[in-house]
């Protein structure tokens, strides 16, 4: 019997990985804490969650006067202090990696998100991440831009896994599975052991209500206000069922026979924004197998403390999410439009982010000197 929420989604097979890595969590043993006590099989990490952790304590200040005495350039600098907390953070999930077959226990890094619209660098990055951080459970995130699909199947057949963030329509979604499965068909026919490839679909859910909610607010019809924070959650439910299908056909089955994974659906932006809704939405609402959800701190606990786990809350649910959809574009609201748009934003976002990282490394590093 599951003695906690977490361990509940555990035993209906969620993955729990943590949206937030630092040095002082590695350091403190709080990351192997959440590992024994919140069922966390994973890590996520971001430009934001490195600029925050950078901003805050005095973990880095050792690393920063030794790349300051080096006269080591910013973007250098980050390039060591994020790969240094991701080897680390490897190492203390090489157990549960070693353990679940090298399906979970996986710390991700990110591409610089300048490079979203540049193929080919995002690929040479990737494959210079994967080389420093040199520990087999990492994953390289890289954004399922247009540019970034076929930048995922080079990755993929090189034999690297791939955590493909910021996708938030179905048709991107069916894409980034098309990239992966042409990677996997890429290094087999390399020689690589398909056994050692892992990928995961981070599709996005709140950002999805953010965005929408505000467009339902200015209709304000009572059949507007009625579909208030259902698209994010039946956006990702159609995902699931893209998923299930497309690994059902022919074309995955025969990379699956000879060692292939599948990529798993991974649920990200599982904060609630909304202080109205429950504050585990996201994830009781998409508790399914074979999936993952990576959660801020506060979700985590959250969901710890009070989540109400009913088993499978997603593979009865699909023609309800059609049917929800169908009705915000009966109001007007084009689907199209949003996820184009919080594509456009989420790369904008990251952008920011990783500047705001370059800017706190760089003050740390002229500090130390």
């Amino acid at each position: 019997m599951a003695t906690s929420p977490t361990g509940a989604l555990s035993e209906i097979g969620v993955s729990i990985w943590l949206d937030d890595l630092s040095r002082e969590r590695i350091s403190s043993g709080g990351l192997q804490r959440l590992i024994a006590e919140r069922n966390v099989v994973g890590v996520t990490t971001n430009p934001t969650i490195f600029a925050g952790a950078l901003a805050k304590g005095e973990a880095y200040d050792e690393q920063v006067r030794a790349l300051a005495a080096a006269d080591t350039t910013v973007t250098a600098a980050v390039f060591e202090i994020t790969t240094d907390d991701v080897a680390a953070a490897c190492k203390i999930f090489r157990p549960v990696y070693d353990s679940t077959g090298g399906v979970d226990g996986r710390v991700s890094i990110e591409v610089e998100p300048g490079l979203a619209h540049n193929t080919e660098a995002t690929v040479a990055q990737a494959r210079e991440l994967w080389a420093k951080v040199n520990e087999p459970n990492a994953m390289i995130k890289i954004p399922a831009t247009i540019e970034g699909l076929a930048a995922i199947t080079e990755v993929i057949g090189s034999g690297i896994s791939v955590n493909v963030t910021l996708i938030f329509s179905l048709d991107r979604h069916r894409a980034v599975i098309d990239a992966y499965l042409a990677g996997l068909e890429k290094a087999q026919a390399s020689g690589h052991d398909l056994s050692t490839i892992h990928s995961v679909a981070s599709f996005f859910v709140s950002r999805v209500d953010t965005e929408i909610d505000k467009r339902l607010d200015a209709i304000g019809s009572s059949e507007a206000i009625a579909l208030k924070s259902t698209a994010g959650i039946a956006n990702a439910r159609l995902a699931y069922e893209l998923y299930q299908d497309a690994f059902a056909s022919p074309r995955a089955a025969a990379l699956l026979q000879t060692g292939g994974q599948k990529q798993r659906p991974l649920w990200a932006s599982t904060g609630v924004k909304d202080p109205s809704l429950p504050d585990t939405l996201y994830v009781t609402a998409l508790a399914v197998a074979e999936t993952v959800n990576t959660m801020p701190e506060k979700t985590l606990e959250a969901t710890f403390d009070h989540a109400v786990i009913t088993g499978d809350a997603v593979t009865g649910a699909y023609e309800n999410a059609r049917a929800t959809l169908a009705a915000l574009e009966g109001l007007g609201i084009s689907y199209d439009e949003v996820t184009s748009l919080l594509e456009q934003e989420g790369v904008e976002k990251f952008i920011v982010s990783w500047n705001e990282l370059l800017d706190t490394v760089s003050a740390a590093i002229e500090a130390a000197k």
